[in-house]
């Protein structure tokens, strides 16, 4: 596996475990906590989306210049080694996908829990007028 894709694959590793962490039931002021930490961080980790859709590219060029490997010219390695390559290329593509996805999850829940928070103050401050 290249470089590209375990850097790629860490990132959908950290960005599920950071998705499961923003969902779990916690204290209020913790889960405050953690929401404003991950708020900060997600701006530099935007660079997860064009990396992503770079790779998306490669993947797409590689298929598209890829010698076919169908008839019966080819040998029983040839073929196994044509079908293990577009094998690898429908994975690369699922982590690709995955690190946008996530991405975009957890920007959400994130920017969600901001506003609940937003328009809770907004009511304690009607409630207490």
């Amino acid at each position: 596996m290249a470089l590209q894709w375990v850097i790629l694959t860490y990132m959908v590793a950290a960005e599920a475990a950071v998705a499961i962490l923003l969902t779990l039931p916690s204290p209020k002021a913790l889960k405050s906590r953690i929401v404003s930490l991950i708020s900060l961080i997600l701006q530099p980790l935007l660079f997860i989306i064009p990396f992503a859709a770079f790779q998306l590219l490669d993947i797409y060029w590689k298929n598209e210049h890829r010698l076919m490997c169908t008839g019966e010219i080819c040998t029983a390695a040839e073929r196994d080694r044509y079908e293990k390559s577009m094998y690898k290329a429908q994975r690369n593509a699922v982590l690709c996908i995955a690190a946008c996805l996530l991405y975009w999850c957890i920007y959400r829940i994130s920017k969600y829990y901001t506003e609940i928070q937003r328009m809770e103050e907004v009511e304690k401050r009607f409630k207490d007028e």
